[in-house]
């Protein structure tokens, strides 16, 4: 039950979902079977065969799975979408069904931690090597391609520098080398970013966040063409066990519902909340594409439907100061995740960020005194509040310093 004029609000409460035929429930039915009965065996060859459509065995999907896959494709504008165990699980999986022992990799080099562990730890166990490249300069891309690079893989807005990607011109770029191009879009969900429609090959969202929106579900998506998709589904992560749960796919379903309107409340916050921090004294630096002075604000601004909820920041005096900042918040929680309804805030350099290598954390620009903030859904005037007493602490301790030295 879909129409083509349908705006993504409406598409989000009822694509590729209608009340149930035999029980006319409105809500999506949870089923959480293993195995599924076939009414003989050429049935039962035919659907794992994929000649038929249906569920086989749990380690390949439900029908509450299937129905979250079809709706995150409808919405994403691709083929076919997969559900799995985490963003991860969807990240690992999108690159490995591209590549293999002796393959080589370009990575944004202002990427999650997650992703940096994989490339740089796991997959060289595997033969497979990797470049860091700035995806803001195409020559440098280009002139990074070797003979047996066989994907590009990038996330924009960034994590957490909120660095903004040319998605167009990267991928024709990529395609240009023969080269898929993988993007990782958590931050701003289909919502507000459409990669397939702008070139990539593949989208990989942490439904853990935006998408599932209540804090409550691990899960990953990866959306495309169908013949990756299958592939995904029957050579990586069907034998790999990443599959995604029913519960867990019905909450995410849930939660689609009122992706829109939480999405724009996100943003809305997350504006106000980076125009107070741009003029705040002990703030030296604020990463948010919606100001006017952030390096691809005008990319953005052509690129994305609305800014996201995510806002970068660095307080004067690096690592200590912005301890004391986050330790003096009190409406906002210290915490890794993003995306929930609560305001959280994190420290890159010490926990997400922490595994990797501090020389490259600095080359990358993080920075020991940057704070990620996931605004959110609160009324805005209550976190700029709590922003402002915490920021107030600073100021204090510098005025002791100061009279201390003075006096």
């Amino acid at each position: 039950m879909a129409h083509a004029n349908w705006s993504f609000d409406t598409l989000a409460v009822h694509g590729c979902h209608q009340p149930d035929e035999r029980t006319r429930a409105v809500s999506q039915p949870i089923i959480p079977a293993v195995a599924y009965a076939f009414p003989d065996t050429d049935t039962a060859a035919e659907v794992v065969a994929g000649q038929r459509e249906g569920a086989y065995y749990g380690r390949y999907g439900n029908p509450t799975t299937q129905t979250l896959e079809r709706k995150i494709a409808e919405l994403e504008g691709g083929e076919e979408c997969i559900g799995l165990s985490s963003g991860m699980a969807a990240i690992s999986a999108a690159l490995l069904a591209y590549l293999q022992a002796g393959d080589h990799v370009l990575v944004t080099r202002d990427v999650y931690g997650g992703t940096y562990n994989f490339v740089a730890l796991t997959a060289p166990r595997f033969g497979i090597t990797h470049s860091f490249v700035d995806c803001t300069n195409l020559e440098a891309v280009a002139a990074a391609v070797q003979p047996n690079t066989k994907a590009l893989f990038v996330e924009t807005p960034s994590n957490p520098l909120l660095t903004v990607l040319d998605l167009r011109a990267l991928a024709g770029l990529a395609h240009s080398r023969g080269l898929p191009l993988i993007v990782d879009s958590t931050f701003m969900t289909p919502c507000l970013q459409k990669p397939l429609e702008l070139g990539a090959d593949l989208v990989v969202h942490s439904a853990t966040k935006y998408i599932n929106g209540h804090g409550d579900v691990v899960a990953g998506l990866v959306v495309g063409c169908k013949r990756i998709i299958d592939f995904i589904r029957k050579r990586i992560t069907g034998d790999l066990g990443q599959n995604l749960n029913a519960w867990e796919a019905f909450l995410i379903l849930r939660g689609l519902k009122t992706m829109g309107l939480r999405v724009r409340t996100h943003c809305g916050n997350a504006q106000r909340i980076a125009e107070y921090l741009q003029n705040h004294p002990s703030v030296s630096k604020v990463h948010y594409p919606g100001l006017a002075g952030h390096p691809q604000h005008h990319l953005a601004k052509a690129q994305m439907k609305g800014m996201g909820g995510i806002v970068s920041f660095e307080v004067e005096g690096g690592l200590a100061a912005g301890k004391k900042f986050m330790d003096s918040l009190k409406l906002a929680m210290i915490s890794f995740s993003l995306g929930d309804p609560e305001t959280l805030v994190q420290h890159p350099a010490t926990m997400t960020h922490y595994s990797i290598p501090a020389a490259d954390r600095l080359k990358f620009g993080i920075t020991d005194g940057l704070i990620r903030m996931s605004v959110g859904l609160e009324d805005a005037g209550d976190i700029i509040a709590d922003l402002e007493q915490a920021l107030g602490q600073l100021q204090h301790k510098e005025e002791h310093a100061h009279g201390s030295k003075t006096g």
